[in-house]
């Protein structure tokens, strides 16, 4: 089988994850600017004194900032065909909220642009990949409030205007269902939240959603009247997940995670328009959305063109939560038997992908694109300074049969 032509194989990162250079050229401090590296069990902490002396690795990361021109020689130099990247937000506005953007950070972009245009790679860029900006997050306790769409309206029309015939695919929001996990650094991951009140963690995370999805909604109806070429996708962490056993209980848990945890923003994003399995949840957890009126029009009129999402494991659900628990990428799982571990205690599951491919596309119908992907684990520098990952190449053999 031979992949059609104008296939896009690339790579992916986030600019928090890479770029560093955390307050230089004109850049405000984002949320992700906060966490603190992870533990053993992958859980990073929240510490929003600036002053702490504790390690956050985002502020550093590979200083992409200042080697953009070197990784993006080694990134051609693997033959890959596109790169989805973030541009930062608070390097176009640093508080979000200034009335012109920081010239600065825009001609860091331009930069990076150029260098992939020398090397043929298509850009594929997310407009907001975790990186609330701080003095958002403070003012309106991110978007949890309402005002959020307008300030993430006015940072995208400013990318659009000036990269409209240099990028022709965009993400609105980064794995935007983190939020339907309703725990509390993911809350701040995706959506900048400070403050929760006392049980309100569903109504908190859903109404910023529903924000989410409005913002998203308008930035696609301005792209598409700034340049009509211009393409639009979501981005959902795909959390693929099998029933523990053939229990009938074990197949509706599961039917059930599948419809909140995934098929609940691509159906809005997509689809444009909240699903009807929604009700019973809101209903069921004390869910009441504040929704103003043109809202679900503005979100039936600003769907978008394709599908992306991120896979890396699969998991297990039982219903009568019975089963030896192990750790994913974004949350615990109950053991598959059938599949071996990463020493991350991650599941391989190369086949899921399949599952996911074929789970994704039977539903919605719109091109999909795979646009983070891997195998999660420990690498180990030898004493030449070399990593021999050996089993990573067996995991991406095991893929052979996509």
């Amino acid at each position: 089988m031979k992949m059609k032509d104008g296939f896009l194989w690339g790579g992916a990162f986030a600019a928090n994850q890479i770029e560093g250079a955390w307050d230089v050229a004109g850049k405000g401090a984002t949320i992700s600017d906060f966490l603190t590296a992870a533990t053993k069990d992958h859980d990073r902490e929240v510490i929003l004194d600036k002053d702490s002396d504790a390690y956050f690795p985002n502020r550093e990361a590979i200083d992409f900032y200042d080697h953009y021109r070197e990784d993006i020689a080694l990134l051609a130099e693997m033959g890959i065909k596109a790169l989805r990247l973030s541009f930062t937000w608070t390097r176009i506005y640093p508080t979000g909220e200034e009335s012109t953007p920081n010239e600065a950070g825009l001609s860091f972009y331009d930069r990076v642009l150029d260098e992939l245009e020398r090397y043929n790679i298509e850009p594929i860029v997310t407009l907001s990949h975790y990186d609330c900006p701080y003095a958002l997050s403070q003012k309106y306790n991110g978007w949890a409030n309402r005002k959020m769409i307008g300030c993430y309206t006015k940072y995208c029309e400013t990318l659009f205007r000036r990269y409209h015939d240099r990028v022709k695919y965009w993400l609105t929001f980064n794995e935007i269902n983190i939020m339907t996990l309703l725990s509390a650094h993911r809350l701040l991951d995706g959506g900048g939240i400070l403050q929760v009140p006392d049980g309100k963690l569903a109504q908190t995370a859903y109404q910023a959603l529903h924000h989410q999805f409005v913002a998203s909604a308008k930035v696609v109806q301005l792209g598409k009247a700034i340049d009509p070429g211009m393409k639009f996708g979501c981005m959902i962490a795909h959390l693929t997940t099998y029933p523990s056993s053939s229990d009938p209980e074990d197949v509706i848990a599961t039917q059930q995670m599948d419809q909140m945890n995934n098929q609940f923003c691509a159906d809005v994003q997509v689809l444009g328009r909240y699903p009807y399995f929604a009700d019973r949840y809101f209903s069921e957890h004390n869910v009441h959305l504040e929704i103003q009126p043109g809202d679900l029009e503005t979100i039936m009129r600003g769907k978008v063109d394709f599908y992306s999402f991120s896979y890396y494991s699969s998991g297990c659900l039982s219903a009568k939560n019975l089963g030896e628990v192990v750790h994913g990428n974004l949350g615990d799982t109950f053991r598959n038997p059938k599949l071996k571990l990463t020493p991350w205690g991650w599941q391989m599951d190369p086949l899921g992908l399949r599952y996911t491919l074929n789970h994704i596309y039977n539903k919605y119908h719109v091109p999909v694109m795979i646009v983070e992907n891997g195998l999660g684990t420990n690498d180990v520098l030898t004493a030449d300074n070399q990593i021999h990952d050996s089993y990573r190449v067996e995991y991406l053999v095991d893929t052979e049969y996509l």
